[in-house]
């Protein structure tokens, strides 16, 4: 594990108007690890994913990533340099085939470089080859989440996050999706990920933080936090 973080972001703070929806909030993710952050719905949580990508606007503090500043700067400039967000709802591409949708995931690759990442994805999701020609609005859920996380991954991010992959899936769904972001880790992609499903993050995390009304409450390894942190109340809020 890197002793920099490949993510570092120091007293962030995301506004909308007069609501600030993230409130000072630091944390970091190293190479190879699996962090979650878990809270509520609305913790801010979603807002804070928004501005490490630029789909938001950073209000005040800082985003580094791999040593540069990219505290405001544009998605297209982020994407690029290996930060890929997985977004909340999976947003495919319904009137596209599977195909059309894992190529547009994978920004600036072209030729040889493509068709490997596409055969990679293919390799890694059989069930996308066996949709391959599928418009992405008639598969399932769950093999929407399977496109959604290997679209995010033609671009060949160093970092992936993840926001709400298990949301709105059936129980065995979920167990798969889980089970495929542990390998993911395990074949080298950095992750952070953002859940409601807190026992299950848990499950696979190396470190988490807490998410509050907007601020940063705990941080600690995922045993510390099965040890330490009444789950019930991460769920309620309370």
């Amino acid at each position: 594990m890197s002793a920099q973080p490949i993510l570092n972001v120091d007293d962030l703070v995301v506004k909308y108007g007069a609501v600030t929806a993230v409130k000072g909030v630091s944390l970091n993710v190293n190479e190879g690890e699996i962090v979650a952050v878990l809270g509520a719905n609305g913790a801010g949580k979603s807002s804070l994913l928004k501005a490490l990508v630029g789909l938001a606007t950073a209000h005040s503090g800082q985003v580094t990533f791999l040593g540069q500043n990219i505290t405001g700067a544009r998605t297209e400039k982020i994407v690029p340099m290996g930060l890929t967000l997985t977004p909340e709802g999976r947003h495919v591409f319904p009137e596209l085939s599977v195909r059309d949708n894992l190529i547009l995931g994978a920004a600036t690759a072209k030729g040889e470089a493509l068709a490997d990442g596409m055969e990679a994805m293919l390799e890694q999701f059989p069930i996308l080859r066996e949709r391959s020609d599928q418009m992405a609005g008639t598969l399932s859920g769950g093999e929407q989440q399977m496109l959604a996380i290997a679209r995010s991954l033609m671009s060949r991010p160093k970092l992936l996050i993840l926001d709400e992959p298990s949301l709105g899936l059936a129980p065995v769904i979920i167990a798969e999706v889980f089970r495929l972001i542990d390998r993911l880790r395990d074949a080298g992609t950095t992750i952070l990920l953002v859940e409601q499903n807190v026992a299950q993050s848990l499950a696979i995390a190396d470190r988490a933080y807490l998410l509050e009304l907007g601020n940063m409450t705990r941080e600690g390894t995922a045993a510390e936090f099965l040890e330490g942190v009444d789950l019930k109340s991460i769920y309620l809020g309370g």
